[in-house]
């Protein structure tokens, strides 16, 4: 790597992190202390990587180093707790990871359709909110706009792709999240659907388990899925929870 993408990458990174921690004063609650204690630290190691890297080109597999680095980082998807829940007083609220986890399953049961690769589904799935590991789970009650929610993310997603090493799996995750956010093939169109699926289907576990009433979150999703196959699975979940009435 020749001296001036390595002196880039390391301002870049540092930009990054001058950026959200100027910031933070606006984060959510579900953006602790700890989520920027562990991006600092990730921080640091992308600095000394891109410093060390002369020896390896970007096209390169990610290092064991980048690689335990990344998920390392990764780990807060599995304990940070969706919001949504925490702030209805759900008992033992699901993580981040566990609502990809599921969506995953969802892309890999999922009949086949016409012009959607599946593969690319299972794969947007464990992706589409890996940038909540550093700026957490943002909701639409925490009164930060749309733009400025996909910039923070944007600019952790960039932070994780540095912190694996750059090269074609940090492209691929960085496409297949650009792809999500940006709602623009199918794909996208039928990950969003399992969005909004999970969430549905896990607030209808939730009614039945802790006696709950989460009727905000069915009408939040009404009228909203892009899919047959969406339209479909929330239909079915739409008749268990009236037959529970």
């Amino acid at each position: 790597m020749d001296q001036t993408k390595v002196s880039n990458q390391v301002n870049m990174s540092r930009l990054v992190f001058s950026t959200i921690a100027t910031k933070s004063f606006l984060l959510p609650p579900s953006f602790s202390s700890f989520h920027l204690k562990i991006f600092k630290s990730s921080s640091s190691r992308v600095c000394r990587m891109a410093s060390e890297s002369s020896s390896s080109e970007a096209s390169s597999s990610p290092s064991p180093s980048s690689a335990i680095d990344f998920l390392s980082l990764c780990h807060r998807l599995k304990s940070t707790k969706r919001a949504g829940w925490v702030k209805r007083d759900i008992r033992g609220p699901e993580s981040i990871a566990d609502h990809m986890y599921r969506m995953g399953l969802m892309a890999l049961i999922a009949s086949d359709a016409p012009g959607v690769n599946r593969d690319k589904c299972i794969k947007m799935a464990i992706v589409h909110d890996i940038a909540e590991a550093i700026v957490g789970d943002i909701t639409p009650s925490d009164g930060v706009p749309k733009l400025e929610k996909s910039r923070r993310e944007k600019e952790a997603l960039d932070h994780m792709c540095k912190l694996l090493g750059g090269g074609p799996r940090a492209e691929e995750i960085h496409e297949l999240w650009m792809e999500y956010e940006e709602n623009s093939t199918t794909e996208a169109k039928v990950v969003k659907d399992f969005d909004k699926i999970e969430m549905i289907l896990q607030a209808l576990e939730y009614e039945n388990e802790q006696d709950k009433d989460l009727e905000e979150f069915f009408q939040s999703t009404a009228g909203k899925f892009q899919t047959d196959l969406g339209k479909a699975w929330a239909s079915e979940i739409a008749s268990r929870r009236k037959k529970q009435d």
